[in-house]
């Protein structure tokens, strides 16, 4: 198995997003990505980045003295060597969290690991893509996220809680806008007037791109 990652950015910020939105967080961004979303604010981690060894990243992490770790992309379960990126933050006893896309298998993945699914919408042109299987690897700490631009997508992702599969896993779900394409005030009134059958579901918002408007990278 090869110990070799190419790697966008690694950074500091606020996490700005999910149940742990505020709080302090390494960012380790990788190069590389499956899907080509419509709507995608990192395409620039599509193909950027330098090759670094497991044990560069590591380092580099250990640097920035936060004991919270996400593993981003792109999708970072494109590359070979990121299962064991991930169970190497597990061990050093980081926080650990994955975000991904939810087309690509789960099961190599430390279960110690935070996942954060983000299941796609039509609104991306990326729904055939979606791997369900997924679901069965989800634990009580891990989220799953819908991006959502329009009414089309929160039917969707309406259906996809109804199905009973997410909310029997009982972790969190997260409904969040696409910045710029729909009004946070219109996704909130479309819970709300569903709250009933969607309770539990969260309103995602993109926080870091509040603290640092107009700011792409490193953020």
């Amino acid at each position: 198995m090869t110990d070799t990652l190419i790697v966008n950015e690694i950074f500091l910020s606020i996490q700005g997003e999910g149940t742990r939105a505020g709080l302090p967080c390494t960012l380790v961004r990788l190069t590389g990505c499956n899907l080509r979303c419509t709507w995608c604010d990192t395409p620039y981690a599509w193909n950027e980045g330098q090759e670094m060894s497991l044990q560069e990243v590591l380092s580099r992490v250990a640097e920035l003295r936060c004991t919270r770790v996400e593993v981003t992309g792109g999708e970072p379960l494109c590359q070979a060597a990121t299962p064991a990126l991930l169970e190497s933050l597990c061990d050093r006893g980081w926080e650990t969290l994955l975000e991904t896309n939810g087309s690509i298998d789960l099961a190599a993945v430390d279960p110690r690991v935070i996942k954060i699914v983000d299941f796609k919408c039509p609104s991306s042109g990326q729904e055939h893509a979606n791997r369900w299987e997924n679901i069965q690897y989800l634990a009580a700490a891990d989220e799953v996220k819908f991006v959502i631009a329009d009414r089309r997508d929160f039917e969707f992702a309406s259906a996809a809680v109804a199905r009973g599969a997410l909310t029997r896993r009982k972790c969190a779900v997260i409904f969040s806008g696409v910045f710029g394409q729909i009004e946070p005030a219109t996704l909130a009134r479309w819970l709300l007037a569903d709250c009933r059958s969607l309770e539990g579901v969260r309103l995602g918002l993109q926080l870091h791109r509040m603290i640092w408007p107009g700011k792409e990278r490193g953020v």
